[in-house]
This record gives structure tokens, sequence and C-alpha cells, in this order.
């Protein structure tokens, strides 16, 4: 049961702000910004006033239901509207404590996705090269735009690595659930015998950082230029264009060599530091806040084993939410990609719904 006062609050909120919107008194910038919240509230009060008014709606009600005087018809309907009373009651409470989550202010950010081969030898470049398909093919089907930042090919045709930008509405908070290790069990066209090998990528989704959320002091960059060069040390141009940043506060290193210009290769690289520093200090803030705690969505973290494509058996299971969908063609396909999110999501709100006193 939600403490009365902090549902009171909401209502208390919502009467403040429409004082102040039609006052005439506020500026510009505070008006959008104090707008975004009423609406926010709109969305949440009409709940919360049937939420409190629940014990006085039912106390009049069992009085109906108990007065001697009342004929059968009206101890009927009085029943009637008490069940809807109680249903109403529990589907408010769930509204009002989803809308009482914290919000993630970066759900709405566009996303950098990073892609590696891990262990598996040729055939895990060629699953990371599938699983960047697949991301690929997901952004067509919701028409995001999709840049590639930098990206490393291997022998077998596969890739060693990809960094992409991913750009859209509410990019990462689709795609944050992704970070992790992705497993793949199938037979390889290199394997004569027909045994299933296991290889795996792993995948580190992080918000696009801006200039007002991570600022860079120039004197905490070691900034390194080299000659670009291609597979088996061939030269990929004759000037030192490829680029290494190294933020010396948190050690974190980016190397940029895709374009034939040292200062887009710069400009790229930054790009990359900005959103891998920002996502450090998110995750600093998180352990902060959930030290004692583990989601059963997992941490995010890119060591953490997260799915399984098993091609033989033609199903995709996520071990996070125990959840296997015979239909791993289609997924890689990304038509059904969705019905996996929106249960990572779903479990993931009601985690954090678990934690709401």
């Amino acid at each position: 049961m939600l403490p009365q006062q902090k549902v009171q609050n909401l209502i208390d909120r919502h009467l403040i702000l429409e004082k102040q919107l039609s006052s005439g008194e506020v500026d510009k910038k505070k008006y959008a910004e104090i707008s975004k919240e009423y609406s926010d509230l709109n969305d949440i009060v009409k709940y919360a006033k049937e939420y409190l008014s629940y014990q006085k709606d039912t106390e009049d009600l069992n009085n109906i239901i108990n007065d001697k005087n009342s004929d059968k018809e009206m101890k009927d309907f009085a029943s009637s509207e008490l069940q809807k009373l109680k249903d109403s009651y529990n589907t408010n409470e769930k509204k009002i404590k989803l809308f009482l989550l914290p919000k993630d202010l970066a759900d709405s950010k566009n996303a950098i996705i990073e892609i590696r081969a891990g262990t598996g030898g040729l055939e895990a470049s060629l699953f990371a090269s599938d699983l960047y398909k697949m991301y690929e093919k997901v952004a067509q089907k919701k028409r995001w735009v999709t840049e590639i930042i930098s990206i490393s090919k291997s022998e077998a045709g596969g890739l060693k690595e990809v960094i992409a930008l991913i750009k859209g509405k509410n990019i990462y908070s689709s795609l944050k659930y992704e970070s992790g290790v992705h497993r793949v069990q199938r037979v390889p066209d290199t394997e004569t015998q027909g045994r299933v090998h296991t290889s795996a990528a792993t995948v580190a989704v992080l918000p696009e950082a801006e200039d007002l959320d991570i600022n860079i002091d120039e004197k905490d960059l070691r900034i390194d230029v080299f000659r670009s060069s291609g597979p088996g040390g061939q030269s990929v141009n004759t000037t030192d264009s490829a680029v290494r940043i190294t933020h010396i506060p948190s050690g974190i290193v980016v190397s940029q060599q895709d374009e034939k210009s040292q200062i887009r290769n710069k400009e790229k690289g930054l790009k990359i530091l900005k959103s891998r520093i920002y996502d450090l200090e998110r995750q600093k803030i998180d352990q902060e806040r959930s030290k004692d705690r583990k989601s059963k969505i997992g941490t995010g973290d890119r060591s953490e084993r997260i799915r399984t494509y098993n091609f033989p058996q033609g199903r995709v299971t996520d071990h996070r939410i125990n959840l296997t969908l015979h239909k791993l063609e289609e997924f890689m396909e990304g038509q059904i990609f969705d019905e996996m999110i929106e249960n990572l999501s779903l479990q993931a709100q009601e985690d954090e719904l678990n934690k709401i006193i």
C-alpha cells in the first residue's frame, strides 16, 4: 500500500503547477519546463484522486449494503460498484507506482552500440557480424538512423569490432538491456564433422553523451597520432591520420582510424570517449544506489552472459528472465525483437515496483 502523503503530494504539485502556468509570470524557458511536468502529472492525477477517495467510497458503499432500509436492487448495485472499486484501486496503485519510479534521464538519448568478437576465433567474428546485421534490421524496421563510427573486419568476412551510433526516438531505452555476452551455438561452415561449436560476442550499449552531459578538460586528454594500417599491417594511407585519445583520470583509451582526416578521426574518437565516460559516471551512481541489490535483469555489464542463440534448435534464450523464443530466424531478422525487449522492460519495471514501499 502506498503512503497516502506520497500520493497527495502528486495532487498538490499538480495544483501548484497549474497556478504557476495561469499566473502569466513564468518566463519562456521555465514555462516549457513547467508545462512538461504539468502534462506528465495530468496523466496520473485522476488516478491519484481515485486512489485517495477509495476508503471513503468503500465505506459509503458498505453502508448501503448493510443498510436494512436499502432494497435488494440498491444493495446489488452497491456490491457491483464495490467490486469495480476494488479492481480500480489495484490498477490505480500500480499506475501510480510506475509513475513514481525514478526516471532514467538517458532513456530518450541516442545510443552508441559496440560489438566485439569474443571467444571462438573466426566463428566469433562471424557471429559479431550477424549481431550487427540484426541490430541494423531492427533499426531499419523502426526507421532509426545507423551511422558506423568504427569498424574492423576479420579475415573470414566477419567483424572483429564495430562501433555505431543509432539515432532516433528513445533509442537507449530500447537497446540498454542488450549489454552483455551473447553466446551462439551452431555448426560453423568450416566444420566437417557437423559438430556444434559455441562462440561469443560482447555488446555494450552506451547513451550518447551530449556536451551538457559531460565536460572534458583538454588537459585531462593525451592525444597521439599514428599511421593507419589495414589487415596484415598494410598501410591504409601515408599520413598520420589515426588518433589515439587517452582520458588520463579514468584511463579510458579510444583509437580511431576509419577516416582519412585526422580531424574527423578525433571528432569520432571524442564522441565515443564522452559516451564511455558518461556511462562510467552513471554506473558509479547506480552502484551507490544499489550496493546490496542485484536486479534480475542483470547489471548490464558486458562480462555477464545474457543470451544464447541456438541455431540447431532454432531458439533464442534470454537467461535474465528465463524467456525462450522458438523463432530464432525471425529474431535474427529483427522481426520479433520487440517481444524480447518488452519482456525485459516489464521485468525491470516489476523489480523497481517491488522496491517502492
